[in-house]
């Protein structure tokens, strides 16, 4: 397919799948004064409980590709499912209400309230699907009891190192316990110590709550820590290595 390349007629897939996550034949465009490709014919197939690292150079696409898995894109061709439901061309409100109930995101730059402490970060999207203030902050407090916080709960985030800050974050991924997780770059603005320890922490959660958690990375000792190390370039899968 050329650089012209624009969204042909879906073709039909029997949306039937034993896996978590499924891409068929995914491409991503994006318009604007030139077409620019940044994901070309991605078939990939992740079984729950999976731990999935996401490797390649700057600009191969990984980001895209879990963009589009958490539901912030759709795909310009192909199709994407998600734990048996196609989420290819539903409406902005079904899409909401599929990442809402089954995606939580990690980043790499935290993404906290600077005016809220650390239970009211992890409580906000509770709040905000109308949980009452002492049922959310319960909530809250039981998470940041599972990523070794229960002392920092009135934090707010200039008060806390970076570790801890992406243990708030994390914290607040888990809210709605979604049955996958995405971590861009989760190690990325930590030293070397710290990071390792966020990893050992997203490892120990893997195993305790069985999710399928995807993480880009460009730590080789991220990478392969997991089960499986799939590689992009130039918009392209060209190595799914299990590990």
């Amino acid at each position: 397919m050329g650089a012209g390349f624009v969204a042909l007629a879906e073709p039909c897939y029997d949306v039937l799948t034993f896996f978590m996550i499924e891409l068929i034949d995914v491409w991503k465009q994006f318009m604007g004064k030139r077409i620019f490709t940044a994901l070309t014919e991605i078939h990939l197939k992740i079984e729950r409980g999976e731990m999935v690292s996401i490797v390649g150079p700057s600009g191969s696409g990984k980001s895209t590709l879990l963009n589009l898995i958490g539901g912030l894109h759709q795909p310009t061709r192909g199709k994407l499912i998600l734990d048996g439901q196609s989420i290819t061309s539903v409406s902005d409100n079904e899409l909401t209400r599929v990442r809402r109930e089954k995606i939580g995101f990690i980043f790499q730059f935290f993404n906290l309230m600077p005016s809220l402490s650390s239970l009211e970060n992890v409580a906000l999207p509770l709040h905000l699907r109308g949980w009452s203030r002492p049922k959310a902050q319960a909530r809250a407090r039981e998470l940041l009891e599972l990523v070794h916080l229960a002392g920092h709960l009135d934090f707010l985030p200039d008060e806390l190192s970076g570790g801890q800050r992406q243990r708030v974050a994390i914290a607040r991924a888990l809210a709605f316990d979604p049955p996958i997780l995405l971590a861009d770059e989760p190690t990325g603005n930590l030293d070397s110590a710290t990071g390792a320890e966020i990893l050992q922490l997203i490892k120990h959660l893997h195993e305790r709550l069985a999710s399928t958690i995807l993480i880009v990375t460009h730590d080789p000792g991220v990478a392969r820590s997991c089960h499986r190390m799939i590689t992009l370039r130039d918009a392209r899968i060209v190595q799914d290595e299990r590990l």
